[in-house]
């Protein structure tokens, strides 16, 4: 089941970061670094920051393009609660939430909103190196 939620997800061309960093030795410039690497197209979203890696970033998930299909969770829990009301605000059903972001609250609430969600599982980038191409 988790692998078919993996393979759904890695499918979406069009993937946000919410938790995008510029500094190279945290997580969320990794993911975001790793998605633009197996050919993505990877969206930035952090409060703070125009551009990452190269790519342009918006402040919000709530200002994500409508074309987003997917959404890696790399924020602290209490952001990721918000995160998961903002996502379902935003029409992204797909939400993979990377070790160390998950909360029982947000995992809870992205059940009740019917969302499809990743969590409690590996990480993103280990399913980026692993999957069958």
């Amino acid at each position: 089941m988790e692998r078919d939620l993996i393979a759904e997800f890695l499918a979406c061309r069009r993937i946000a970061v919410a938790g995008a960093s510029r500094d190279r030795e945290k997580y969320g410039n990794r993911v975001l670094v790793d998605l633009l690497a197996h050919g993505y197209d990877a969206i930035p979203v952090h409060p703070r920051e125009a551009v990452i890696e190269g790519r342009p970033c918006v402040a919000s998930v709530a200002e994500l393009p409508a074309d987003v299909e997917a959404l890696s969770i790399v924020t602290p829990p209490k952001v990721t609660e918000q995160v998961v009301e903002a996502a379902a605000g935003r029409g992204i059903s797909r939400l993979w939430m990377q070790p160390g972001a998950e909360s029982e609250v947000a995992v809870r609430r992205a059940r009740e909103l019917g969302l499809t969600l990743i969590a409690g599982g590996p990480c993103l980038l280990v399913a980026l190196r692993t999957r069958r191409r």
